[in-house]
């Protein structure tokens, strides 16, 4: 029998994703819960398992376009010796529970509907008791419905699939698929190289643009041209595109929206303050030299993140949001902190969740484990949105001072600018010092200016000394 796969809400109301690259190809066979394809929405990159076990039939769409939520996005062959009933039992999901906590499997269904999971997007429960594949849960997922096709299935050699497609043999010698970003498999697929051979320079295990030119500059004996990029026209007579169009898509149409609601909706007020953070750097660099701390990565941007939770118990009117509603300014009694994180798919804001209950340590890893899965793509839906309050670090890129704007419903963020080493009145001389310049946006219809410059001064004395925490814990 034929049954179709429709892409399902992935739990974020979004009406659209793009598919990012097919994971499979036609006439592939498919194990259940196998991912089959990599979708992006306007937060994240996911994978979509596989709801059935049989042959690829049909790709309803290609790598770059957009498709929307409960279109057909792939059909499959199930096997025919299979009675309504055992597919039934082995396509079903688990059953786990709705966004409003009801249960996802209820009532009884025609046998023809009931081969089809009625929440893609989960993934199928496995008969038998065998452990199913490890996988990515997608969120809340949407009903289906399967009609019959004609068969168009077809053996294909591995050669003609794309290249992260593997035999089910090599699948288990390589349960993971190399690990980079979007735009790096683009310009790998491009050139015509297999990102299973390349080798990754950097600490993160993340191929990179400079790791595929590496490898492909290795490659000698390849047959004239076959990895080469295409030129055009314009690059091959020197002269560079009078113009480029890049569609509105995905991260960049989600955060373009997020702003202008956020500008046109929050009244933004921005205070600045400069700190002489000397005592901080010396404190960081007495944390990186302690052997008990080997592997752990602690630097300023963890000490600022461990002053703005305690300022924020201090001053809980910057950990608020303003419910228009219901009429009521919401107060968090915890703090999920966001840190904004400059990608190549744009910028994304992931939260850690309780950081206010973290130690410095655990603080400054959750933030590297943030910055290295957004630089990866693999920021989960759930991360990106339910933040109370968010840190932005533009000093990376040399920048002093600016004006951050709120992420929308949190009513305030931080700016950290570079720190620089200047002349400064310190104990009654010129010395030089470590500064740095703090910016505060804030939502003035919940923070007045009193405390806004109650919570800098808080997070500036930490950061000016970094033993005043102790008071403040």
């Amino acid at each position: 029998m034929i049954a179709e796969f429709r892409l399902p809400d992935l739990g974020e109301g979004l009406p659209e994703a793009e598919i990012v690259q097919w994971l499979v190809a036609q006439g592939d066979e498919v194990a259940l819960n196998q991912p089959i394809a990599e979708v992006e929405t306007a937060k994240a990159i996911v994978e979509l398992p596989s709801p059935f076990a049989g042959t690829v039939s049909t790709l309803h769409a290609e790598a770059g376009d957009v498709v929307e939520v409960g279109a057909p996005l792939i059909a499959f062959q199930v096997a025919g010796a299979e009675s309504s009933e055992d597919a039934a039992a082995s396509a079903a999901p688990a059953a786990p529970a709705a966004p409003g906590g009801t249960s996802a499997a209820a009532g009884a269904q025609d046998p023809a509907e009931a081969a089809v999971p009625n929440l893609v997007g989960y993934g199928a429960a496995p008969r038998g008791t065998a452990r199913p594949q490890r996988r990515r849960r997608i969120g809340g997922g949407a009903p289906s419905s399967a009609r019959s096709t004609a068969a168009t299935a077809a053996e294909r050699v591995l050669t003609d699939a794309p290249h992260d497609v593997v035999a089910p043999a090599a699948q288990e010698l390589r349960p993971e698929r190399p690990r980079s970003t979007p735009p790096v498999r683009a310009y790998a697929r491009e050139l015509g190289i297999d990102l299973a051979l390349v080798e990754a320079s950097g600490v993160t295990d993340i191929i990179r643009r400079e790791d595929v030119d590496r490898f492909a500059a290795t490659l000698d004996d390849r047959a004239p041209g076959a990895h080469e990029a295409p030129a055009d026209t314009a690059a091959a007579s020197g002269d560079a595109p009078r113009e480029t169009r890049i569609p509105i898509r995905g991260v960049r149409k989600h955060t373009a929206a997020a702003m202008v609601r956020s500008a046109f909706t929050a009244p933004h007020v921005t205070t600045f303050l400069e700190v002489d953070v000397t005592q901080t750097t010396l404190f960081v660099q007495s944390l990186r030299s302690d052997r008990r701390l080997e592997g752990h990565r602690i630097g300023i941007m963890a000490v600022a993140a461990k002053a703005v939770c305690l300022a924020l118990r201090a001053e809980p009117t910057l950990n608020s949001s303003w419910d228009e509603a219901a009429g009521e300014i919401v107060q968090y009694g915890y703090v999920h902190l966001g840190i904004a994180a400059a990608t190549e798919r744009g910028l994304v804001v992931p939260h850690v969740p309780d950081a206010d209950r973290l130690s410095l340590v655990d603080l400054a890893d959750e933030i590297g484990r943030l910055a290295e899965t957004a630089r990866a793509g693999r920021t989960t839906p759930a991360a990106l949105s339910g933040g109370t309050f968010s840190i932005t670090n533009f000093g990376v890129f040399g920048i002093d001072a600016g004006t951050p704007i709120l992420n929308p419903g949190e009513a305030g963020i931080l700016g950290l600018g570079s720190v620089r080493r200047r002349p400064w009145e310190h104990e009654g001389a010129i010395v030089l010092r470590d500064l740095m310049t703090l910016s505060l946006s804030f939502d003035h219809r919940l923070v007045d200016g009193e405390q806004a410059s109650r919570f800098l001064t808080i997070v500036g004395d930490v950061l000016r000394e970094p033993a005043r925490a102790m008071l403040l814990g």
